[in-house]
């Protein structure tokens, strides 16, 4: 069924667009573009393509980056059970790439769900620095948790804060800040036809306001010398150059900073602002009619001064009694060929490494502190989820291997017991040497540990 375009959204595309509008709007009706991405955490864009099913092209402005089309379901397929890859619309795969964290670097995904944009920076970061994932709504937070936990990604903190109460927190402490901020969602209608329905001129004015105060908690956030990407999924200018504008008019110690992959993208329209300030132009606009993805737009900015970061008390680690840590190296001892170490961090009987560099956590809304390693249980450690997905096959003492397109495979996403003669205790299954979970293995049978709210119909 042909999508109903709201008849004020085409009326503005059109004054804005004139010659070009008519392109513009033949893209509305052709079907929404799908991509994917390798998670480099755990491979290369190489492996993926010798072993994906499923017809793959490049994405030209993302390495490792991938369209995919109609009928494949690359999200329905075991690998991405493993985490191998993300399913990701093409033109948001661009912001991490402009942000090109470093590692070692410490970032901040202020609007992260549900995940996306947060596991790319987190394989940009090669597991290295601290990586805080923040998505204030707690349900979305949830789905954002998962998805990081699927990606294997172990240096991430996932909170459920609004900004300003992040920002009292971290004062200047960023090396870089990722705001992908909620907006009207112009960018989406072809994908998202609900979105029509919720659109107004009113909503978008909404939009604005909201995400400048967002942004006023970036800047209060970023170290002097660190960078900003503001990014949205929609057209409207009072949302994209009008509202990098008002940003930039309130905070004179930001610049404007050209994006290293324009030759795919257009430039951003000074015009379309009210003051017409021309580094607006050095911002970057994804439109469906100029390359295969959907609306987006990207601004990329530097803070070149400001106050220095406050000195932090120092945090100091938290003793965990002896019979915990022993439970839980008896345990890697004998299913790991190594015992993953660092600063330990106990939440009730849950234990985690955390990242290097984690400030003190005390009153914040903390969905995961760090890579979560398992659950302490009476004389005994059972492993998470978490700690088989973050580590390779290599690592893991006992494996029982399976192919994508083996039975046994789907019987384990599904939670059923699976038949294997493999050494008795804790397994992990792999699709095609990827992890895909744990098992408990007796009598020639595996027991399933796959998490009940994972496990497929």
């Amino acid at each position: 069924m042909r999508t109903i375009y709201p008849e004020a959204f085409l009326t503005r595309m059109q004054e804005l667009l004139g010659d070009e509008y008519a392109a513009f709007r033949e893209t509305l009706d052709r079907p929404s573009v799908q991509g994917l991405r390798v998670n480099t955490l755990k491979t290369s864009a190489e492996q993926l393509l010798q072993l994906a099913p499923f017809h793959l092209e490049p994405v030209p402005w993302v390495p490792g980056g991938f369209y995919f089309e109609a009928p494949e379901r690359p999200g329905k397929h075991p690998y991405h059970a493993a985490g191998i890859y993300y399913i990701q619309e093409p033109s948001a795969m661009s912001v991490a790439e402009v942000l090109k964290p470093q590692p070692g670097d410490r970032v901040l995904d202020l609007c992260a769900a549900p995940g996306g944009k947060s596991t790319h920076l987190a394989a940009l970061l090669q597991g290295t620095g601290l990586l805080v994932s923040n998505e204030p709504h707690p349900q979305r937070a949830k789905i954002l948790s998962e998805n990081i936990e699927r990606c294997g990604v172990q240096n991430a903190l996932v909170t459920s804060e609004m900004p300003d109460r992040l920002a009292e927190r971290f004062p200047a402490f960023f090396d870089k800040i990722l705001v992908d901020a909620p907006c009207s969602g112009e960018g989406m209608f072809r994908k998202d036809p609900d979105a029509c329905g919720e659109w107004s001129p009113g909503h978008v004015t909404a939009c604005a306001l909201r995400q400048l105060d967002i942004l006023d908690a970036a800047a209060q956030m970023l170290r002097a010398g660190g960078t900003l990407v503001y990014s949205t999924c929609t057209f409207a200018p009072a949302e994209n150059e009008g509202l990098i504008e008002a940003f930039l008019q309130k905070y004179a110690e930001f610049e404007v900073l050209a994006i290293h992959t324009f030759d795919h993208f257009a430039p951003g329209r000074p015009e379309w602002a009210d003051a017409g300030r021309a580094d607006l132009a050095k911002t970057a606009r994804l439109w469906p009619h100029r390359l295969r993805g959907e609306g987006h737009y990207v601004a990329h900015l530097r803070k070149t001064d400001g106050e220095p970061a406050p000195r932090r008390k120092e945090v100091k680690p938290v003793k965990l009694p002896a019979e915990a840590l022993k439970s839980y190296r008896q345990f890697a001892e004998e299913a790991l060929h190594s015992t993953p170490e660092g600063e330990f961090l106990l939440f009730g009987d849950n234990l985690y490494l955390v990242p290097s560099g984690l400030p003190d956590l005390k009153g914040l809304k903390v969905v995961r502190p760090g890579w979560h390693l398992g659950t302490l249980k009476k004389n005994r450690f059972e492993p998470s989820h978490a700690l088989a997905l973050g580590l390779p096959a290599q690592a893991i003492r006992h494996t029982v291997p399976l192919t994508a397109d083996s039975p046994q495979t789907l019987q384990y996403l599904r939670g059923e017991t699976v038949a294997a003669d493999s050494a008795r205790g804790w397994v992990v299954l792999t699709v095609d040497g990827f992890p895909l979970g744990w098992g408990k293995q007796s009598g020639g049978v595996v027991k399933n540990h796959y998490p009940k709210g994972l496990r497929w119909p």
